[in-house]
């Protein structure tokens, strides 16, 4: 198993707009698309964010590396555009893959 890990620095003045929109529009999205088990949510503590900012992690659960590079090359790209022009310049992100052992 593996770990699709987004994490996410955003400015406070979104955060709760972020969360909503997260919760109700974009996971569910992503889970639609069949390539991932379940998801979590988490809210980092500490080291704490500089400046005026809070960061959030959100980890997919999938099965095979195969059905992430699908997810990649297929939906990804317009999830992403509508995340971008929802939140333009207010947020930094970066993604990694974590094998579960």
């Amino acid at each position: 198993m593996y770990l699709y890990n987004v994490t996410v620095n955003l400015d406070r003045d979104i955060v709760e707009d972020w969360l909503e929109w997260m919760q109700n529009k974009h996971i569910p999205d992503v889970l639609a698309t069949g390539h991932f088990v379940s998801y979590k949510l988490m809210r980092l503590i500490e080291p704490e964010p500089e400046y005026n900012s809070v960061t959030y992690i959100v980890q997919y659960e999938l099965k095979s590396l195969e059905d992430l590079q699908i997810y990649r090359t297929t939906v990804m790209p317009q999830l992403q555009k509508e995340h971008n022009d929802r939140y333009g310049n207010k947020f930094v992100a970066f993604r990694s893959i974590i094998q579960i052992i």
